[in-house]
């Protein structure tokens, strides 16, 4: 078994409400069929409410973390989540920078409640170190916006403005993610593969609040899908297609957003009874 197990690493922030950050990010690499590994960058103390407080390890705890994973599994794809600080940065742009696995890049600057989880400092070294090295850059809009310097990111052709940006930074490919933008009953990301024109992934946009972790979610099913495998593509529609199945069947927890709910496809074929 272990000689055909694929291995898919997050690198990323803890949530303490456990539906964002690395426990998104391992509950779906283990509904993907992968093993997943973790390195982490911030312990949060969060909830569906907001973040009431970051605590940030020494920069050299993560390469150490990095250097472990790398040095003794086989790590067939990789995602960063939130990445916080500029040190941070450039450990891990450092370390991946080392090897060849596909990075997702999940350009975290602010949580679903509106706390900053990017400092401002570190926004020159996402640019420069991260996104260069991305195989897939994964922004929602208001991420775009500051990543880009576009204002009101509203129209397709500031999208694709943005996405030529993104591919001159150095973004082998890049999916805008559509939750932030306006749309009746649909919801629309913008997928560019390389050089080709940006197509649509479009899903039926679901009614609900509970949308916590979605952003995580997403990259980590990217991720996972990476890693068995499959092209970039299939990847990206497999993964989109997962998430709608997180949303639809989504926790009504906490007194917030709730989370999405990684293991619905259990509860549809009845293993689970939540």
């Amino acid at each position: 078994m272990s000689g055909t197990l694929s291995c898919a690493l997050t690198i990323a922030g803890s949530d303490s409400g456990g539906g964002a950050g690395i426990q998104a990010d391992l509950k779906a690499f283990a509904m993907h069929g992968v093993y997943g590994l973790s390195v982490l960058t911030v312990l949060t103390a969060q909830n569906t409410v907001g973040v009431q407080g970051l605590s940030v390890p020494d920069p050299g705890f993560v390469t150490r973390q990095l250097n472990s994973v790398l040095d003794d599994f086989p790590v067939k794809a990789a995602k960063t989540g939130m990445l916080f600080s500029a040190e941070i940065i450039s450990e891990v742009a450092s370390a991946m920078n080392k090897n060849s696995i596909p990075l997702v890049v999940d350009p975290v600057c602010v949580s679903q409640s509106g706390h900053p989880l990017l400092q401002d400092s570190a926004v020159e070294a996402m640019k420069s170190q991260i996104i260069p090295r991305a195989f897939l850059l994964t922004p929602n809009k208001p991420e775009a916006e500051l990543l880009t310097g576009i204002s009101n990111l509203n129209t397709g052709e500031k999208i694709l403005e943005a996405m030529k940006i993104f591919r001159k930074m150095g973004a082998s490919s890049v999916l805008v993610k559509g939750g932030h933008f306006e749309s009746s009953g649909v919801m629309t990301d913008w997928l560019a593969i390389e050089d080709n024109d940006p197509f649509p992934v479009t899903r039926p946009r679901i009614n609900t609040r509970n949308t916590h972790g979605t952003g995580c979610t997403l990259s980590a099913a990217i991720t996972a899908n990476l890693a068995k495998g499959l092209g970039l593509e299939d990847a990206v529609l497999r993964a989109r297609d997962y998430l709608q199945q997180t949303i639809k069947y989504s926790f009504d927890l906490g007194r917030g957003d709730g989370p999405v709910n990684h293991l619905a496809g259990l509860t549809q074929v009845g293993i689970l009874n939540w």
